[in-house]
C-alpha cells in the first residue's frame, strides 16, 4: 500500500494511516483514486475496504482549525440525521475524514423531473434543519461584510470597485430583521455539485461552509440554482415549510438570494486573492445568471475549471448589484422591513 500512498503528501500521510487504522483495524485497503472537488482545496480520494467504498477527504493546512472543527462537526451532524453520507472518522486536528461513497448520477435523472427533484430538495432541507448543535458564526449580512471587506482589500479588483456592492449591502443589512435566536442548522452552499443523487434519493456533501443561519438561506441558493419560476418555488418552499408561501416571506427569500449572490462572489473570487493567473482580470464585467448558465451548457466554460469559477464569482456580484438596482426593489425591501 505505500505506492498508493504517493497520491497523498508526505506530511499528511501519517494522518491518514492513523485514520484508516483507527476505521478499518487492519483490513486491506483498495487503491486511492481521485475524486474532483470544489474551490475549498481539500483532496479527496476514494478507495474499497471489503467490497465497499469510501471517500477520504483532506483539509488543506490552510483551512484554520477552528474552521476545520466547524466544519467536521457540522458534517457528523447532518450524518446523524441522514442527509449527508455516513461518517466513519472526523479528525478536526489533523483535517482528515472518511465517509460511505455515494455513486451519484445526473440531477436531470431523478425520476419525478423538475418538480420532483425540487420537492426532494425542499424536503432534505427541512431534514438539515433538524440537526442539532450547528454554531452560530455570526449574523449572515455582518459574516459578508467582513468577507466583502477582504475581497476589497486584496488587490483582485481595483480600489473602488466594490463600493456599490458595500453600499446595496448596507441597505440591505439596515432593512432587513434578524433574529439570532432563531437560526437554524445551514449549509449554506447546496449547489449542483454539492448535491448527490444516488438512483434513489438526494444527499449533500461537502460541510466546510456549514454554520448556523436564517431558514431560507439553503432554500434561496436551490430557487438560484433549480427553482427560477414561480412555480417551482412553491414546490420547493411547500415542501421545505409545510405551507404555501405567503407575500412577505416571498419578499425576504428574494433579500436573501441576492446576499447568496454576494457570499458566493466574495467566497470564489476570495480564493483567486493570490492567483497570478486570474489577476489579470482586474474588470467586473461578468455574465448574467442565464448567460453563465447557457456558456457552461454549449461548452464555453468548462464546468469545473478555474475559469468557470472566476466567471461564476464574478457573476455572483454582478447578480446581486442587478438585484438590488431593479426595478421595484424598494418595495421588496420596504415589505421585508415590516417584518
Amino acid at each position: 500500500m505505500a505506492g498508493e500512498f504517493e497520491l497523498i503528501a508526505a506530511p499528511r500521510r501519517d494522518d491518514v494511516r492513523s485514520a484508516l487504522r483507527s476505521t478499518f483495524g487492519a483490513r486491506e485497503i483498495g487503491g486511492f483514486r481521485p475524486i474532483s472537488g470544489g474551490v475549498s482545496g481539500a483532496q479527496i480520494l476514494r478507495f474499497e475496504v471489503a467490497d465497499r467504498t469510501y471517500v477520504l477527504r483532506i483539509e488543506p493546512e490552510r483551512v484554520a482549525f477552528q474552521d476545520r472543527q466547524r466544519g467536521f462537526a457540522c458534517m457528523a451532524a447532518a450524518a446523524a440525521v441522514a442527509v449527508a453520507p455516513a461518517l466513519h472518522y472526523a479528525d478536526a486536528g489533523a483535517g482528515v475524514a472518511i465517509m460511505d461513497f455515494v455513486s451519484g448520477r445526473p440531477l436531470s435523472e431523478h425520476p419525478g423531473g423538475a418538480p420532483g427533484l425540487v420537492r426532494e430538495l425542499g424536503a432534505l432541507t427541512a431534514e438539515v434543519q433538524t440537526a442539532p448543535g450547528f454554531p452560530i458564526i455570526g449574523d449572515y449580512p455582518v459574516v459578508i461584510e467582513a468577507m466583502l471587506t477582504s475581497l476589497a482589500k486584496s488587490g483582485l479588483f481595483p480600489p473602488g470597485a466594490l463600493g456599490p456592492h458595500a453600499e446595496g449591502l448596507a441597505r440591505v443589512a439596515a432593512s432587513l430583521p434578524w433574529d439570532s435566536a432563531s437560526l437554524v442548522a445551514s449549509h449554506n452552499d447546496p449547489n449542483p455539485r454539492n448535491i448527490l443523487f444516488d438512483g434513489r434519493r438526494l444527499w449533500l456533501i461537502d460541510w466546510e461552509l456549514a454554520w448556523a443561519n436564517d431558514r431560507l438561506v439553503d432554500l434561496a441558493i436551490l430557487t438560484n440554482e433549480f427553482a427560477q419560476t414561480p412555480e417551482l418555488q412553491d414546490v420547493l418552499l411547500e415542501a421545505a415549510l409545510g405551507h404555501a408561501p405567503h407575500g412577505r416571506l416571498r419578499a425576504r427569500l428574494q433579500v436573501i438570494g441576492l446576499l447568496t449572490r454576494l457570499s458566493y462572489g466574495c467566497i470564489v473570487l476570495g480564493s483567486f486573492a493570490s492567483a497570478s493567473a486570474m489577476a489579470q482580470d482586474r474588470s467586473l464585467a461578468a455574465f448574467s445568471p442565464s448567460e453563465f448558465r447557457a456558456a457552461v451548457a454549449d461548452g464555453r466554460l468548462k464546468s469545473g475549471s478555474p475559469e468557470t469559477a472566476y466567471a461564476f464569482g464574478k457573476m455572483s456580484l454582478a447578480a446581486f448589484i442587478s438585484g438590488i438596482d431593479a426595478p421595484g426593489f424598494d418595495e421588496v425591501l420596504a415589505r421585508v422591513e415590516q417584518g
